[in-house]
């Protein structure tokens, strides 16, 4: 999630930057003192909305994974490189607005400055393009992973559903062995019981022809 923050956070400022180049580029050009300084109010007002685009990426860099941080960070570093030249170059309108040799130099220099101005313009949207387009395989192959991952997970839950099914039948089984086990020991103890009984009943019959043995041979001696 914090990597998809960065590369929208990414993508704000990727064209922010190319309309202060572009606001660079036209600012210099701009004779009238008014308009000029409206059209520098307007470039700072853009280089602190980049400063806050840029701080949110640092922020969500640094929350992701080290593999992942130091990528982003190595492109982050980059970006703060960016804005430090878009400052500079505002710094240097800013300036220059405060005196007549200064515009003087400027028009001297402005065909050189212009083209220098358009030259790291381009260069600046090319560089936007293709981070813009990089960004975009990332969310791409991020989606694809997260389907890949999707359908991982739909399985082991499938797998472990039938792990389920499988314990609660052998649960049920062994619960239904338990049951005959604990009848099995009711019977053998009934058995046991009714063989001690008989035991006690045979034990008496036995005494009981013995003694009659003993009375009739004491009565045929003695009689």
């Amino acid at each position: 999630m914090s990597e998809a923050l960065f590369e929208g956070y990414e993508r704000q400022y990727c064209e922010l930057s190319t309309n202060l180049s572009r606001k660079c580029n036209s600012a210099s050009s701009i004779i009238d003192p008014e308009q000029k300084s409206k059209e520098i109010s307007e470039l700072q007002s853009g280089l602190d909305e980049a400063d806050v685009l840029i701080r949110k990426m640092d922020l969500e860099a640094r929350s992701l994974q080290p593999s992942v941080k130091a990528m982003l960070l190595a492109k982050l570093r980059e970006y703060k490189s960016d804005l430090t030249k878009l400052k500079k170059e505002v710094k240097k309108l800013a300036s220059a607005k405060g005196g007549q040799t200064a515009h003087e130099e400027l028009l001297e220099s402005g065909m050189v400055d212009a083209h220098m101005a358009s030259a790291g313009q381009r260069e600046r949207m090319e560089m936007s393009t293709e981070r813009l387009n990089q960004s975009s395989d990332r969310i791409r192959e991020s989606r694809r992973a997260v389907f890949e991952t999707e359908e991982i997970g739909v399985s082991i839950l499938q797998d472990l559903h039938q792990q389920r099914e499988t314990l609660l039948n052998s649960h049920a089984k062994l619960h239904g062995v338990d049951d005959a086990i604990d009848k099995s020991k009711k019977v053998l103890t009934s058995m046991s019981r009714r063989m001690s009984k008989n035991k006690w009943i045979l034990g008496s019959v036995i005494g009981a022809f013995l003694l009659a043995i003993i009375f009739i041979l004491y009565y045929k001696i003695f009689h």
